[in-house]
């Protein structure tokens, strides 16, 4: 408990130190990382007020906190819809007690519905779900009832993700001795194809590769990442961008507390120069939507750069991975499964 007071104040400090960092109106406010539906209702009023007196927030801007089905009790749901947060991304992963076990959570089933139906019954329309795919031993008949189950509760937005296994994990040990097989990449991408067909026959639209929403229901938040908006994070671990440089801070509740506290912030940053500039543009445009646009390369970027990016697109136009609609490039379904790799090839390395 020492710690979570520490690491609260050590947030309310960097806010105040790092309040030149932005000068915009800020229009998303996402709480993440860690457990923030742990706070209590005056620890969260606490964060709002720092936040307002440091930093001009627009009126009806996105608030989003995660939170876990298991730490949203009825109680805890009432509290939220008490304060500014109006946007909830609950962390359901599967709607199947087998998947949830084996990814070693910590809610069951029932939890995840139950959470996203009192939820919406204390007054939030607004919420999104994360589901994973590609999880061993999931049949494609497994994965559509996920998807059937989300869409029965009418949350207007979701996250899928393909499960990977990360090392020291549950998931490796099991796979490095044999006792898991992961799925294979072909089946995996079946699934990944089921889930762009079911979601277009609910009208979701599918924006950005793991993302699909209904009208209206875009996470505006996440949408300024790949637009490449500027953004400030605060905490450990937590990235800061302003279109010149990155950084961010230590990943160590201690440490970083201790910087903050010194003044001296721990922290790392990467100029970004025109070349690292435009990578990273094909790399978070070309999963959205909003594709990439070829004026805007030559506008940004330089006639090098457009030059480079039309002589590889050709032969994406070609295989049917790429298209070209209006005034920007887009993946097609097919290209959506090789997004990476498809990105990759337009990467200037200086």
């Amino acid at each position: 408990m020492r710690l979570k007071s520490d690491l609260l104040d050590a947030l309310n400090k960097e806010m105040e130190q790092r309040k030149g960092y932005l000068t915009e109106t800020i229009e998303t406010v996402y709480f993440g990382g860690g457990t923030p539906s742990l706070l209590s209702a005056d620890e969260l009023q606490r964060l709002f007020d720092t936040l307002h007196q440091h930093y001009t927030i627009a009126p009806g801007a996105e608030i989003t906190l995660e939170a876990n089905p298991d730490d949203l009790t009825p109680e805890k749901i009432k509290m939220l819809a008490q304060s500014p947060v109006n946007r909830l991304s609950i962390g359901t992963q599967s709607f199947h007690d087998e998947a949830l076990q084996m990814m070693n959570r910590a809610h069951n089933a029932q939890e995840a519905t139950a959470s996203i139906k009192n939820s919406q019954d204390a007054g939030f329309d607004n919420i999104t779900i994360d589901l994973i795919y590609g999880i061993p031993n999931t049949s494609i008949a497994q994965w559509e009832d996920n998807l059937g189950r989300a869409f029965q509760l009418e949350v207007p937005h979701l996250s899928a993700y393909c499960l990977t296994i990360e090392p020291n994990t549950a998931f490796h040990k099991f796979v490095a001795s044999g006792k898991l097989r992961p799925m294979a990449d072909e089946a995996a991408g079946q699934q990944f194809e089921a889930l762009m067909q079911a979601t277009a026959q609910q009208q979701f639209i599918h924006y950005e590769i793991s993302n699909f929403c209904k009208e209206g229901y875009y996470s505006q938040h996440n949408s300024s990442y790949w637009k490449g908006k500027k953004y400030l994070g605060i905490g450990p671990s937590a990235h800061s961008y302003n279109h010149h440089s990155r950084q961010w801070n230590v990943a160590h509740n201690k440490r970083y507390i201790d910087g903050i506290n010194a003044g001296t912030p721990i922290a790392e940053q990467e100029r970004i120069d025109t070349t690292t500039a435009y990578n990273e543009y094909v790399l978070t445009a070309l999963r959205t939507i909003w594709g990439c646009v070829p004026t805007y390369i030559n506008e940004q970027f330089g006639s090098r750069y457009l030059q480079y990016f039309n002589q590889q697109a050709t032969k994406f136009f070609s295989d049917g991975l790429l298209e070209q609609q209006e005034n920007k490039v887009v993946l097609t379904n097919r290209g959506k499964l090789l997004a990476d790799q498809i990105a990759e090839t337009f990467f200037i390395v200086d």
